[in-house]
């Protein structure tokens, strides 16, 4: 079963959430067994690296770090971070831009762009926005990128009533969360085969967050997807 659950995850899941599954199945055993059994199989999960940053300097307003590391949140829609990570494919290159709610680490939108350009970003946002109701006074927090100084970007947020939060110059700590992501994205996905197209790459990034938010259980969440754990916690919210 071990076996079974390590490689229907495609090797991304480590001891601590194949004894999850397990318990789930209705088998109750210690969480060292299972490491024990794993490392005599032969079987571990895999690790991460380092960001596409797009800070180009001050071409716009700076916002306050209102977030201020506080990364908890009680409730869905309150606490959201984004930022945008670059993936590069013999050459090619493709950026991705998603919104992460900091309440249970849900992808709430996302696009993919062969370019990093403005678009990308407002039509990310408004994904997002389309799948709540009241938007008033969520947090959305970034880094200091060249996109979120941007004055149309600042009215969307503003129309909505929308916080805007920034890191601290240089400080990726500010964003741990969306930086924890893409680490993850990276180390379970895109590093774990060659892709020959971007075209490929995009296809599979698109199922890796439809995996990551029903499917890839996390300790954190009882155990529980992040849908799982909204759906849960807080029915019929999103």
């Amino acid at each position: 079963m071990i076996k079974q659950i390590y490689h229907q995850h495609k090797g991304r899941f480590g001891y601590r959430r194949i004894t999850l599954t397990m318990k789930d199945k209705g088998i109750i055993i210690n969480h060292k067994t299972v490491l024990r059994l794993m490392k005599s199989l032969g079987l571990k999960s895999i690790i991460r690296v380092k960001k596409y940053k797009s800070y180009r300097g001050e071409q716009g307003k700076i916002a306050p770090n209102i977030l201020k590391r506080n990364f908890k949140a009680d409730q869905p829609n309150t606490k959201w971070a984004t930022d945008v990570t670059e993936f590069n494919v013999s050459g090619n290159k493709l950026y991705l831009s998603p919104i992460i709610d900091l309440f249970n680490g849900e992808i709430i939108s996302y696009n993919l762009s062969e370019r990093p350009v403005f678009a990308q970003i407002t039509d990310m946002l408004k994904k997002g926005l389309k799948k709540i109701k009241n938007t008033e006074n969520i947090i959305l927090h970034s880094d200091q990128g060249w996109q979120y100084q941007m004055k149309a970007y600042q009215n969307i947020l503003k129309e909505k009533g929308i916080v805007q939060s920034m890191s601290r110059k240089g400080n990726c700590l500010d964003n741990a969360i969306i930086e924890n992501f893409f680490g993850t994205l990276k180390s379970e996905m895109f590093y774990t085969k060659k892709f020959g197209s971007i075209d490929e790459l995009r296809k599979d990034i698109k199922e890796y967050i439809n995996y990551y938010n029903n499917d890839r259980i996390r300790l954190n969440l009882k155990g529980k997807s992040p849908v799982q754990y909204r759906t849960l916690s807080f029915n019929n919210i999103v």
